[in-house]
């Protein structure tokens, strides 16, 4: 065999025993007599002793070795005289009296270490290099684990694994589909699933009751830190439930996965925050409740001021900002700079300064009284020593521009740690959404929600106001999964259908099946799906869910390592009855 023992095994216990080790040469280290070899694997570094005195012949050829060489090694354990409290295996060291090259390698590309000189390009190209780093195999073998763990709870909770297809028809609902063409069947095309959505309904139709899945599901979107085109749900569907029950059940999942895989007990219920508290307090469907630095409404106690940016705006809001006072002008300039962004959307930021012996400093000074400051600080419940950061605008986009900056405030002041968990529910959402461009509805999760039942009776005249039965996850600012209670009757279902403005056609053609399917005795069912790489990402502490997926595309959805996409031959484009034309742009 190549090996007895992985190179992660070995302890003091193993001493005097003889072993066969195999691995990647990490480093060598020539110290005249003795030549020292960190043989590494996905398991751990054994350091390899080699010894001039004893063995002349073998010192010199292991003095050889290469950064990445693979090697099989033989010999005797032997307690180390240094000890190396950094490794598992720092107590004990091989002292070598037989080895074989098994291959050689070039000289990589970037030091294969926990903290390497290589960019992210490069990493991404030899990504099969990246992920021999402790930092990224950690990771994989993290997912490896959670996933074993979803599967052990549903499992006990009577769910049945069910695969649904890859190759489905389009539904251009939400995100872009990613699409392929048929050979078989000219002009026409499959589409990769963003959800195995209509799949899981037809199933609960189909009497399976409970399914799960741990489903690859595809969006043409563009990326973020938290967003790739292909990437991993944890998809779950039940019968006969309500709100309730799915929020029990997938509670004690993340209960389960926190304690099984991070050892934290979570003896308590998520809290629960209904959709417009999210958003008024803390600018986002998907707050970080990690810190405080609640929003408050400061609309009705700035106006009237002879103010005009302030007298002209629909929504006046703030923060404050604890132990802030101090800051200097360079500092508030550059937290102006940061609401101007696009991406956070304020055309400018007012501060006002509360001084610790009671007195305020603003750069509205000469509109805003000391005692109309006063007002305003207690209002937003500010104390001295604090900052209180104001923005002005729409309701919706300026909250949502507070909260963007309530989380750049709480990673300047390290509030935000990761190895703090702080999960909660947002329940109530919207059921639609209003976009001006088009001036139609949207549904906000997707057109298969079910509204509240109180709310059933203002979908004709008031839809708008209409709240969904549906709920989101959410751990520490980040949305790891959510759902909905489905809707299971034919004739709700094409009402929903007519208020998002579909045609009957184009009902039918992109969910006929589900539609005609309802009409033979669907149950009440609901179910959600968890993002399982942000939810690894999350409990491993990265930034970003590319350090936790194997194989990851880049920032412009392109896979640098296998160079796709690609330019297919033209006979294969002939053979699918397509014609590439010049991209205008």
């Amino acid at each position: 065999m190549y090996r007895t023992h992985n190179c992660g095994e070995l302890r003091i216990a193993d001493v005097n025993k003889e072993v066969t080790l195999a691995g990647w040469v990490q480093r060598v280290r020539n110290l005249g007599g003795m030549t020292f070899v960190d043989l590494r694997d996905r398991y751990g570094i054994t350091q390899l002793v080699f010894n001039m005195e004893t063995n002349s012949d073998l010192c010199e050829s292991a003095r050889k070795l290469g950064r990445e060489f693979v090697v099989q090694a033989i010999g005797i354990v032997t307690e180390r005289s240094s000890k190396n409290k950094d490794l598992s295996t720092g107590d004990i060291e091989i002292t070598v009296n037989k080895f074989n090259i098994l291959n050689k390698s070039e000289v990589p590309p970037f030091t294969i270490e926990d903290k390497t000189d290589g960019g992210e390009d490069l990493l991404m190209k030899y990504r099969y290099l990246d992920i021999r780093r402790k930092p990224i195999i950690n990771g994989l073998l993290l997912r490896h684990k959670m996933a074993l763990e979803v599967r052990k709870y549903l499992d006990n909770q009577g769910f049945m694994e069910v695969e649904t297809p890859i190759l489905i028809n389009s539904s251009p609902e939400g995100a872009r589909d990613y699409v392929v063409p048929s050979r078989l069947h000219h002009g026409e095309f499959f589409a990769l699933p963003q959800s195995p959505q209509q799949y899981k309904q037809l199933l609960m139709v189909a009497g399976v009751d409970k399914y799960y899945q741990i489903a690859k599901c595809f969006r043409d979107e563009d990326l973020r830190a938290d967003r790739q085109p292909e990437f991993t749900q944890i998809d779950c569907e039940m019968s006969f439930v309500e709100q309730e029950d799915i929020l029990v059940l997938f509670e004690g999942l993340a209960k389960h996965l926190f304690k099984s895989v991070k050892g934290i007990d979570m003896n308590y219920q998520f809290p629960r925050m209904i959709w417009k508290d999210a958003m008024e307090q803390y600018g986002s469907d998907k707050p970080d409740i990690r810190f405080g630095m609640k929003i408050h409404n400061l609309t009705d106690i700035v106006k009237g001021h002879d103010f005009k940016v302030f007298d002209d705006a629909e929504y006046i809001c703030s923060i404050a900002v604890e132990g802030c006072a101090n800051y200097t002008r360079k500092q508030t300039d550059e937290l102006t700079d940061f609401v101007k962004r696009p991406q956070v959307g304020a055309k400018g930021l007012v501060y006002i300064k509360c001084n610790e012996d009671g007195s305020f400093k603003s750069s509205v000074d000469k509109f805003y009284t000391p005692e109309a400051l006063k007002a305003i600080a207690e209002k937003a419940e500010a104390k001295p020593g604090d900052l209180i950061l104001i923005l002005c605008g729409k309701k919706l986009p300026i909250l949502n521009a507070m909260g963007t900056l309530r989380i750049e405030m709480g990673n300047r002041l390290n509030l935000r740690d990761k190895n703090t968990f702080a999960p909660l529910w947002v329940i109530d959402f919207p059921l639609f959404e209003w976009d001006d461009e088009t001036q139609r509805f949207y549904a906000m999760h997707h057109p298969f929600t079910s509204p509240k039942k109180e709310d059933l009776e203002i979908l004709d005249s008031n839809p708008g106001e209409a709240r969904a039965n549906a709920y989101d996850l959410v751990i520490n600012g980040t949305e790891v999964g959510g759902g909905s209670i489905r809707i299971h009757d034919s004739q709700l279902q094409v009402k929903m259908f007519n208020l998002l403005g579909f045609t009957k056609e184009r009902a039918e053609s992109n969910f006929g099946c589900l539609i005609n399917a309802f009409k033979y005795g669907a149950p009440p069912h609901g179910g959600l799906a968890f993002g399982l790489d942000r939810w690894v990402s999350i409990m491993y502490g990265c930034d970003s869910i590319k350090d936790v997926i194997a194989f990851p595309k880049n920032n412009a959805a392109r896979d640098v390592m296998m160079g796709a996409p690609s330019l297919i031959a033209p006979e294969q484009l002939e053979e699918l009855s397509l014609e590439i034309t010049p991209n205008k742009e």
